[in-house]
C-alpha cells in the first residue's frame, strides 16, 4: 500500500508542477506578446499557448483529481477534512475560470491570425478578449497557490 501511495504522490506532485508551470509559462508568454502589441507575435504565441494547453495542461487537469482521490482512498481520509474540501472547492473555481480561458485563447489565436493576414493591429475585439483573459487568470493563479498551501500545511 505505501508503495502505491508514494507512486501516486509522485505522479500527483509532478502533474501539479506541470499544471502550474505550464500555466505560469503560457501566461507569461501571452502577457509579453500582448504588451508588445505585435499582432504577428500574438498570433504565434496564442497558437502555441493553445497547443500547450492540449499537450500539458489538459492531461495534468485530469491526473490531479484522479491521483488525489486515489490517495485519499488509500489513506482512508474523510472528505470532511478542511484542507481536502477547500482544495476541491478551489479546484472547481479554477476550472470555472480555465474553461472560458480555453475558448478565449482559441478566439484570440483565430482573430490574431486573421488580423495578421489583413495587416491590421490588435483591435477592440482582441482587447475585450484579453481583458476577460486577465480577469479570469488572476483568480485561477491565486486559487492554485491556495491549493499548494493547503496541500503543504493541511490545516484541520
Amino acid at each position: 500500500m505505501m508503495g502505491d501511495y508514494l507512486t501516486l504522490k509522485l505522479i500527483h506532485i509532478v502533474s501539479a508542477t506541470v499544471l502550474f508551470g505550464t500555466g505560469l509559462g503560457t501566461a507569461f508568454a501571452m502577457w509579453r506578446a500582448d504588451v508588445s502589441g505585435d499582432i504577428r507575435a500574438i498570433a504565434v504565441v496564442s497558437r502555441n499557448v493553445v497547443l500547450a494547453d492540449w499537450l500539458f495542461t489538459l492531461p495534468a487537469v485530469i491526473v490531479q483529481p484522479l491521483t488525489g482521490f486515489w490517495m485519499i482512498m488509500l489513506l482512508d481520509l474523510p472528505l470532511s477534512f478542511t484542507w481536502i474540501w477547500l482544495s476541491l472547492l478551489l479546484y472547481v473555481a479554477i476550472g470555472l475560470c480555465w474553461i472560458p480561458v480555453i475558448f478565449i485563447q482559441l478566439r484570440v489565436a483565430r482573430l490574431s491570425a486573421q488580423l495578421v493576414v489583413r495587416g491590421e493591429p490588435p483591435d477592440s475585439r482582441y482587447r475585450r478578449l484579453m481583458r476577460w483573459w486577465y480577469t479570469l487568470g488572476w483568480p485561477a493563479f491565486f486559487a492554485t497557490l491556495g491549493i499548494f498551501g493547503l496541500m503543504v500545511f493541511k490545516p484541520v
